[in-house]
């Protein structure tokens, strides 16, 4: 099989995935091959690649996988061969301790991503655990129905997270691929959207999606906000998001790292009035099993630009620029 593999840490601009062949893998007990048809680039693979997360090398990346069931291993009884599935970012989690026992599998101290602990999708084969993949609606594409199980489903966690409620005002900080899809869910569930991006073309994108205002990071909104979620890779946005907070307001944070850290809190003018800071930790199988059939409802149809598996190393070159309008899509076939 075909596969992008990661061997080393380097600056994304240096293309450092390498295009070569591979055996396909063989499932093991209770796990399904999935022969792969697309799958999402995401931020995290950025970090990955740069070497602000460390994955386990050298690693096939991605984690936001479309297939179709390709044959089992042995006691699978959730699919069948010919089934079309999703796989996410979480690969495992022990299911003991306690953390897993109280429903935050995402903080399991022995968490395993996709595409970084385990090889991912930029293949044309993966296996995963049956109890850690998803049927997929027919709804969507393969190429639409990728990014919702990254970018879709931490989103659904991030706005569950922010608190926010129907009338309430919400500022979303980035818009990439998976702001442009919590902006669908806010506008179903009756919020009023702010969004801050240097990008024209993001602007634009979101002015079409239903928020009522957009601009710059340091620009002021016409009036305070609820709630707001940072999606930007860089420290600096954490201030300007504090800065436009109503009192008591929540800042959500829905990133993995920041390129560069956060600067120095004025607690007086920025965090004072019972504000509050949380940051998001990978995503739960409840996640993804909430919110796929969500997306499918209200619908939430993301915005997709498709790239061949070859062309894995220009998607993300294009993604860190900030040039990608929606989500990137790797196609297999």
């Amino acid at each position: 099989m075909k596969a992008q593999i990661l061997r080393g840490i380097s600056p994304v601009e240096n293309r450092p995935l390498e295009l070569v062949d591979m055996p396909i893998p063989q499932p093991r007990s209770k796990e399904i091959l999935v022969r792969v048809s697309a799958c999402g680039v995401c931020h995290t693979e950025l970090d990955e690649i740069e070497g602000r997360l460390k994955p386990n090398l050298p690693i096939v990346l991605g984690h936001e996988i479309i297939g179709r069931v390709k044959s089992l291993g042995s006691g699978v009884t959730r699919f069948k061969v010919g089934d079309r599935v999703g796989i996410a970012w979480i690969y495992s989690a022990c299911g003991k301790c306690h953390f897993c026992k109280e429903g935050n599998e995402n903080l399991c101290f022995d968490f395993q991503g996709t595409g970084c602990q385990a090889n991912g999708g930029y293949s044309e084969y993966t296996t995963v655990s049956e109890d850690f993949a998803y049927l997929i609606l027919d709804r969507f594409t393969d190429s639409q129905a990728a990014p919702l199980l990254c970018a879709g489903a931490i989103g659904f966690r991030d706005f569950r997270l922010s608190g926010v409620k129907p009338g309430q005002s919400l500022g979303l900080f980035g818009f990439g691929a998976s702001a442009h899809i919590v902006i669908q869910l806010a506008k179903y569930r009756g919020c009023q959207i702010f969004v801050f991006t240097r990008s024209e073309e993001h602007r634009s994108l979101a002015e079409k999606l239903g928020a009522v205002w957009t601009g710059r990071a340091e620009d002021d909104p016409p009036q305070r906000l609820t709630c707001a979620i940072d999606f930007t890779p860089v420290g600096e946005t954490v201030p300007s998001a504090l800065r436009v907070l109503e009192k008591g307001g929540r800042l959500v944070i829905a990133v993995i790292r920041k390129r560069n850290p956060i600067p120095p809190l004025d607690y007086a003018r920025l965090l004072w009035d019972e504000k509050e800071i949380k940051s998001v930790a990978n995503v739960t199988r409840k996640d993804a099993q909430d919110f796929l059939p969500l997306a499918a409802e209200i619908p939430i149809i993301p915005e997709v630009q498709e790239f061949g598996l070859e062309e894995a190393n220009e998607a993300l070159v294009l993604l860190k620029k900030g040039k990608i309008q929606g989500a990137a899509v790797l196609r297999m076939d």
